[in-house]
Parts: structure tokens; C-alpha cells; sequence
């Protein structure tokens, strides 16, 4: 798929409600609507009719612009995108969210016809934020203030939202082009392709440059992802929030320029930012399938090896590896445990949707039930390790050569242990949802 005719990318079922009443903009006429009166100078009485300004259009399309001293280049995107705005005969406005600059970026904004607000609280995420929560259109579009994007193209940006296409339209720079400097060789070769590529791994998306700053939506999309972080970080957890909400995703194709003045980004603080929090928001690749792997391994080697040892595949196998399996199937389960804990507290925090398993078991999980297993397995690790004891008391109190029963014993114990306390803390996590 290439060109700008195929963006499409990611299309759910669509929704009946698209913003095609609010998008097709019909300039109002101008009409007499107040009346002025005035006494002639000689006595007499004259009524002079006066046509009273006509109230301006509330604005269509909020342009939102992060700023940390952009003084540089934040003047010539106010600029291109109010001319973009004029050129469409659309009624918008372009909001600057300084964040704490030092250089007169915000001062220099509000000369070039944006309106600037302010926060305090530093972040990339925290400028746009603000930005989103001061605008008032009803298309929002984010792009850097440093002159990297070109906000001329703002009608093939928001063509798909007017159309009611799409929900959310992404920046693509690698299917459109990227100037010679504008971009480091570590991020246009390794960060954004690895970060990207994660993404589309972890959430079955096909965004090509999950990480291009500029955007737009619709505000019906916006008020659903429900956007919190306040980092860097931003731009995944817009993404991965779309698809996860059901939105509808295009992308479109821009060119990246060289950016006006100093760069604020930290290469690998911020690229384990976006790391984190895609781990984070995917508990089944992070917890799940490593705990599933691990705890089926670890168990078919108990299972084999509890008995005493075997030949398999031209070696002896005994308690040496027994002991690693008991090991791996105990991190197995503990790792199944935290995905579900996860889970649990996602769910109830609104951040994702549970899957049919996850409400199923929810619904059916009672603290009492989550308590009788693990005291099930607790007690029968315990009672093998009491009928080891016994059996070693009755032969003389000897050398203990039980490694196999203690093994599993243990294994029993830890995990009834286990199942017992996370009990408690799912119970926990559900208590606000009940």
C-alpha cells in the first residue's frame, strides 16, 4: 500500500455517528440584528439602523502545539496554520501549551495569532494535555513547534475526519520522506523502526510510524481513548488506546523536515519510555506467554523426573534437572499470576477491555473459592513433606536422600502459598468494581 490514495490502515466496523453535520461548515450571512437610535442635531428624530458584527464561527479545527523554547520555529507553524485554516474557509484556531519556556517561545506564539496556555507540570505529554483540554474544535490536531512538520498540509491531514473515514489520522514519515538531517541515523534506522515494529507486534496494528508527532481526531475520539500519561510515552498510549477503543486509524504520508532549534529528546530514556509502557499495556506478551511457557516446561519435567530418573534422548536425567523444573514451573506460575493481577487491575481502572476468560473467571472468583485451592495445595505439599519426615524418623534418622519428595513438596507449598495471597489481592482489585 503506498501513496496517499491507499492510508488506510487499520479500519474496524465503522460508526453510524460521523461528524459529516459538524465538518460540513456553512458560513453564516451576515444579518441586521441590532439597531442603533440617534436624535438629529436640529431636534429632529431620525432612526438609523446600524448592522451589528456578526459573531465569529466557533472554531471547526483546534491546531494544539506543544512548546519548550521553540522560539526558533513555533512563529511559522502558528503562521501555516492559520494560512491553511483561511485557505480551507474553515473557522480554527491554533493553541500553543507552553511548558515552561524561557526564550519568549510563548510571547512570540501569541504575537503570530496563537492562543497560549500554560502548564506547569513538565512533559511532553502534559503540554498536549492542556492543549487538548483548552481547545475548542471539534477536529484536534497535535504537531510539534519546531518546525519539523509542515502545517500547510493540514487538508490532506483532516481529509478522513471530514469525510467521517476515520477517527484518528497518523503522520507517516517514512511513507512520505524524510529531509537529509532531520532525523538522527540511530532513530530513523533503529529506534523508530523497533519501536514501531513492537507496536504493531504487541497490538496487531499496521501503523507504520507509530511515533510521528503529528495528528489529528476527532473530539468523540479523544474524550475515548482517555489519554493520561504525561511523557513522551504520549504518542504509544494514543495509539495503542485507538485500537483498544476501536477507533478507526489512517495514515497518511508527510514530509519530515529538520527541526528549528535544540532537540529535547533523551534517544534511549525515552525509547524505554515507550518500551515500558507497551509491556505495560500488554500483560499477556509480558507475563502470560513467558509464564505459560515456563510453567508447562517446568511441569512435564516434575512430572517425569518425580518418580526417579529416566533416559531420554541418549542421557540420564535426575534430580539436577528436577530441581530446574520445579524452579521453572513455580516462575511460571508466578508470572500467570501477574498476568491475571494485571489484568484484573486493568479492568477494573477502565485502561482495557477483559477479555471473554478474564469476565468469566471475574465473575465466578470468589475469595473463598481462591482460598480453598491454594489451602488444597498447600496442605498436600505439607503432608508429603510430613510423611517424608515420618518415613526418614521410622528407617533411623539416617542420611535424608528425599530430594524428589521434598522437591515437589515444596513446589506444592510455594505455589498453594501463592494462591492464597493473590486471592486476597484480586479480591481487592474487586472491590471498587463491585
Amino acid at each position: 500500500m503506498s501513496g496517499v490514495g491507499a492510508r488506510r490502515l487499520h479500519r474496524p466496523a465503522a460508526d453510524p455517528v460521523t461528524l459529516r453535520r459538524v465538518l460540513d461548515f456553512q458560513r453564516p450571512k451576515m444579518t441586521v440584528s441590532t439597531y442603533s437610535s440617534a436624535r438629529a442635531a436640529d431636534g429632529d428624530d431620525a432612526a438609523a439602523l446600524a448592522p451589528a458584527a456578526a459573531p465569529a464561527p466557533p472554531p471547526l479545527v483546534s491546531v494544539i502545539m506543544p512548546c519548550l523554547d521553540e522560539a526558533a520555529g513555533v512563529v511559522d507553524c502558528v503562521r501555516r496554520s492559520l494560512a491553511a485554516l483561511a485557505l480551507m474557509g474553515i473557522p480554527g484556531e491554533v493553541v500553543v501549551a507552553d511548558n515552561g519556556s524561557t526564550d519568549g517561545s510563548a510571547a512570540a506564539a501569541a504575537a503570530a495569532g496563537a492562543r497560549v496556555v500554560h502548564e506547569p507540570r513538565p512533559g511532553y505529554g502534559s503540554a498536549l494535555l492542556r492543549g487538548f483540554a483548552e481547545a475548542r474544535g471539534e477536529i484536534l490536531v497535535m504537531g510539534d513547534a519546531d518546525g519539523s512538520y509542515d502545517f500547510s498540509g493540514l487538508p490532506e491531514l483532516i481529509a478522513d475526519l471530514r469525510s467521517g473515514a476515520a477517527d484518528l489520522v497518523m503522520g507517516s514519515r517514512f511513507k512520505g520522506g524524510i529531509q537529509p538531517g532531520a532525523m538522527p541515523w540511530a532513530n530513523r534506522w533503529i529506534g523508530n523502526p523497533v519501536l514501531s515494529g513492537m507496536l504493531r507486534l504487541l497490538f496487531r496494528t499496521s501503523v507504520s510510524d507509530a511515533h510521528c508527532g503529528l495528528r489529528a481526531c476527532t473530539r468523540s475520539a479523544y474524550e475515548r481513548m482517555g489519554l493520561r500519561t504525561t511523557g513522551m510515552e504520549f504518542a504509544s498510549e494514543m495509539v495503542i488506546a485507538a485500537l483498544q477503543s476501536g477507533l478507526r486509524i489512517s495514515e497518511v504520508p508527510i514530509l519530515y523536515h529538520p527541526r528549528a532549534g535544540e532537540s529535547k529528546l533523551h534517544p534511549v530514556r525515552d525509547a524505554w519510555r515507550h518500551v515500558r509502557f507497551m509491556l505495560l499495556f500488554s500483560p499477556s506478551y509480558l507475563f502470560q506467554i513467558p509464564g505459560l511457557l515456563l510453567l508447562l516446561a517446568g511441569a512435564i519435567a516434575v512430572g517425569l523426573l518425580a518418580g526417579g530418573p529416566r533416559r531420554l534422548f541418549g542421557h540420564t536425567w535426575d534430580f539436577h534437572v528436577l530441581l530446574f523444573g520445579a524452579g521453572a514451573m513455580f516462575l511460571g506460575y508466578s508470572l500467570m499470576v501477574f498476568d491475571l493481577l494485571a489484568k484484573t487491575f486493568s479492568a477494573g481502572a477502565g485502561i482495557g477491555k477483559p477479555r471473554p476468560w478474564l469476565r468469566d473467571f471475574l465473575r465466578r472468583f470468589t475469595l473463598e473459592r481462591g482460598l480453598l485451592v491454594g489451602m488444597i495445595l498447600l496442605l498436600a505439599g505439607l503432608g508429603l513433606e510430613i510423611k517424608i519426615v515420618f518415613d526418614w524418623m521410622r528407617a533411623g534418622a539416617g542420611a535424608l536422600m528425599a530430594v524428589r519428595g521434598i522437591t515437589v513438596g515444596m513446589s506444592l507449598m510455594a505455589i498453594g502459598a501463592q494462591t492464597l495471597f493473590a486471592s486476597f489481592l484480586i479480591s481487592l482489585l474487586l472491590l471498587e468494581r463491585r
